[in-house]
């Protein structure tokens, strides 16, 4: 398990996530890197599109922290992160970023 995912992505296939209002279980191709953007740097979370709920839900949250697996082995566990963005990549995917 890695203490922070750094600039090089790392990739799972489940994300289990808890935010201030409600936790979730995200599977499929996920992907969180460790980003530096104006001197700071965030974790950017990129999920398959999810359920528009879940989508929703993560949107309006204030803070979530998550844990990152990958055939059922911990790769990541984040700290309690304050949500900055989310956003629309290319391929439809959610990407959210936080800060510790």
């Amino acid at each position: 398990m890695s203490s922070f995912p750094g600039p090089r992505p790392m990739h799972g296939d489940v994300a289990q996530l808890t935010t201030d209002t409600t936790s979730v279980t995200i599977t499929g191709s996920i992907t969180s890197q460790g980003i530096l953007r104006d001197g700071r740097g965030f974790v950017e979370l990129t999920l398959l599109d999810a359920d528009p709920q879940q989508r929703r839900d993560l949107e309006r949250t204030q803070w979530y922290q998550y844990e990152l697996y990958r055939s059922s082995a911990l790769l990541y566990s984040s700290p309690q992160l304050t949500l900055n963005e989310t956003r629309r990549a290319t391929d439809g995917a959610l990407v959210v970023t936080g800060s510790p």
